[in-house]
């Protein structure tokens, strides 16, 4: 589990086909690897990924085909990514509860200097609107931020100063494909309705 709060924005060094999938080495700065062991979870751009290497301040990941298939950011050498260790159960949660699986692929329709912020619209795959509320909580590329106004399934959110400076989110642009992950708990709250009548 993860809390949506970016430690680092890391690059991708390399990334080398395997039999269909990837696999992807990634450098960070200020991620902290001395406590990073093999078979440790990371979010890369919000996509939870297994170390199966470490190297000074680097790691590598494996990517299958099928998590390739359904998220974005992850294919090119250069990228900048978020980043973010699993959480510790001792840890502050920031956020909100995000699993690391990414729901669906959204797309950029507006990114607008508002004055104290940045106005980020985002246009979500039809069966994922339910999930999305006013004041709920949703993660874009492994960043937690909340829903100010929803219609349909587009939705908006508001974004500081702070964020911009310490994420990717800042080089997002009209037409940018982007990782989202809905509020866990919408999730389940529909598993528990349709139950109920059953």
């Amino acid at each position: 589990m993860f809390s949506g709060i970016i430690a680092d924005v890391g690059t991708i060094t390399r990334a080398e086909d395997r039999n269909g999938g990837l696999r992807l080495s990634v450098s960070t700065m200020a991620l902290g690897m001395d406590d990073v062991q093999l078979g440790d979870s990371i979010a890369v751009n919000g996509i939870c990924l297994t170390v199966v290497e470490r190297k000074g301040d680097s790691f590598t990941v494996d990517v299958s085909r099928e998590t390739l298939n359904c998220t974005v950011g992850l294919e090119t050498q250069g990228a900048r990514v978020n980043l973010e260790k699993a959480l510790r159960l001792a840890d502050r949660l920031g956020g909100h509860l995000v699993s690391g699986h990414v729901d669906g692929v959204g797309e950029i329709v507006v990114f607008a200097d508002i004055g104290e912020s940045w106005k980020l619209v985002v246009s979500a795959p039809h069966a994922l609107a339910k999930y999305i509320a006013v004041k709920g909580s949703i993660t874009i590329n492994g960043v937690s931020l909340t829903v100010n106004e929803v219609d349909g399934a587009v939705f908006s959110v508001n974004l500081i100063p702070h964020t911009l400076a310490v994420t990717t989110l800042n080089e997002l642009k009209v037409g940018t494909k982007v990782n989202l992950e809905i509020d866990l708990i919408a999730r389940y709250v529909e598993r528990m309705l349709a139950a109920d009548k059953a």
